[in-house]
């Protein structure tokens, strides 16, 4: 979908509207390069007076005639007569010769694509999509290839017609939903299904019935499967005839099966429907045992998190009892240090990826800042700066035990029995994480950092575990600065979506 916007947006001059009704037909792309057998290509004008591609799906059950796609390619001149005609009149226009893509001959067709607007008003064409079908495919001549093509001139006629898609029917895009080859049933305006495919006889059979569905009134098919239960969806005969478009899911025998159904116009009356049905069961099942698997996991962190804090509260009870200074001061470090990790796993305990919004976990890394000033007389005013954005559980855990560190050791120490300001600044980008930690302290004694245990925890972590680099430097207005600076691996690099040659 973004690189469709993208280019649309860039490249040509349709409306935002016209642009969404593009998205909603994307969605069902791949379900019509299937059903027609063939490549299928959406292309926009552009305002240099060109045609370029947005959108191309190949053939799942056929041989693709393009080595690679072609979105982002401009329209070859020799097809652009069709292309104009088709968008001149609205209407279907067809090669009357072979056309060529390198050394392969096709047959193409060219369809305007239109929309109804909120009135009720075709608006169009805007668009044209083309079918790319091999002068050697010998599918047709098959009984499902026919059914398939058939059904697929339906739909494009419903695109060129402005009804199809439409905003409230349910898309080809969604999870699990079915595809042209998992199964296909042809609906007539009295509801008997005219053509069933055989994958559609092989999934009702695994629910229970045995009969052939072609010739069958398709509703009282399913009424049949599903006698007997008393929580089936009230609109699953109008979907059955494919009166409405609507997706459902049935259950029978132990097995889930997708009903979309997508009502069929010509010439602005219905004279029927298809509906795609699908054996969902094993996505079901999947799904089920990621939310059991996302369950525990959340869980395990929910646990660890209770045992860490519960530690951090012998080592703060510990520290209470301690009659030496140096001991209540390495308890209370190492009390902090336990209670900043907690603070991760309680953050992803709530959530259901190992991903963590860190300007959360922060906020509540201040909070044991806060404590530490209280314990030293010290009055401290926090400022950050930016945003930490979300960071995987690997990279969460080591920054904020790294900034517990930091943060604690600028108001333990730098500010330590006077008022002062923290500052805090997170500059991130695709590539990087970097944080600033800037104290109006006393400074860095002698100007330099030491090398205590606390120090040393902190490179461990940034440099080690983080991979970054971690600096100390007086600061210009007296205090303490620094700096860390990480790699995001984790992140994607999105490559950036540019118009190529003509095809």
């Amino acid at each position: 979908m973004a690189t469709l916007r993208n280019l649309a947006t860039k490249y040509s001059s349709i409306s935002e509207e016209e642009i969404e009704w593009l998205e909603l037909l994307a969605l069902d792309w791949q379900l019509l390069a299937d059903l027609a057998l063939s490549d299928v290509v959406l292309w926009v004008p552009t305002e240099n007076d060109e045609y370029l591609a947005v959108a191309h799906s190949r053939p799942a059950g056929s041989v693709t005639l393009f080595y690679r796609d072609v979105i982002g390619d401009f329209l070859r001149s020799d097809w652009r007569g069709l292309v104009d005609q088709a968008m001149t009149t609205g209407k279907r226009a067809v090669s009357t010769s072979p056309a060529w893509y390198e050394e392969h001959p096709m047959r193409l067709t060219a369809y305007s694509v239109n929309r109804i607007d909120a009135q009720g008003a075709l608006q169009g064409p805007f668009a044209v999509l083309t079918v790319h079908t091999s002068v050697a495919d010998t599918q047709p001549a098959s009984r499902i290839g026919a059914a398939f093509r058939e059904v697929a001139e339906d739909l494009f006629g419903m695109i060129q017609d402005g009804l199809f898609p439409t905003p409230s029917n349910s898309r080809g895009g969604e999870q699990g939903s079915p595809r042209a080859s998992d199964g296909l049933v042809r609906i007539n305006l009295e509801g008997e299904a005219t053509f069933a495919s055989p994958n559609t006889q092989t999934t009702f059979t695994t629910l229970g019935y045995r009969d052939e569905i072609e010739g069958e009134n398709f509703a009282e098919v399913i009424a049949e499967i599903v006698k007997g239960q008393f929580d089936t969806n009230e609109s699953l005969p109008l979907i059955a005839q494919g009166k409405i478009a609507k997706r459902v899911e049935i259950d029978a025998r132990g097995r889930t099966v997708t009903l979309r159904s997508i009502p069929v116009f010509r010439d602005g009356a219905r004279v029927g429907g298809i509906v795609l049905t699908r054996d969902v069961t094993e996505l079901r099942q999947q799904a089920q045992e990621l939310i059991t698997r996302d369950a525990t996991i959340r869980e395990i962190h929910h646990r660890v998190k209770n045992n860490l804090q519960t530690v951090a509260s012998l080592l703060r009870v510990q520290a209470r009892r301690a009659r030496s200074e140096e001991a209540k001061e390495v308890l209370g470090q190492a009390m902090r240090r336990v209670a900043a990790i907690a603070v991760v796993h309680d953050t992803l305990a709530t959530g259901l990826s190992q991903i963590v919004d860190f300007d959360e976990v922060f906020a509540r890394v201040l909070g044991l800042a806060a404590e530490v000033a209280s314990l030293h007389g010290t009055t401290v005013h926090p400022h950050k700066e930016g945003s930490f954005g979300e960071l995987p559980s690997e990279y969460a855990t080591p920054l904020a035990l790294a900034l517990t560190e930091i943060v604690t050791n600028a108001v333990e120490h730098g500010l330590a029995g006077r008022e002062g300001e923290v500052f805090i600044r997170a500059d991130r980008n695709e590539q990087r994480l970097a944080v600033e930690v800037v104290d109006t302290g006393t400074g860095l004694p002698g100007g330099t950092v030491g090398d205590g245990l606390g120090t040393q925890i902190v490179r461990t972590l940034i440099e080690g575990e983080l991979g970054g680099t971690i600096e100390w430097a007086p600061d210009a207005g007296g205090g303490t600065r620094v700096a860390i600076q990480f790699p995001l691996h984790w992140i994607s690099t999105q490559t950036r979506e540019m118009p190529r040659v003509r095809v």
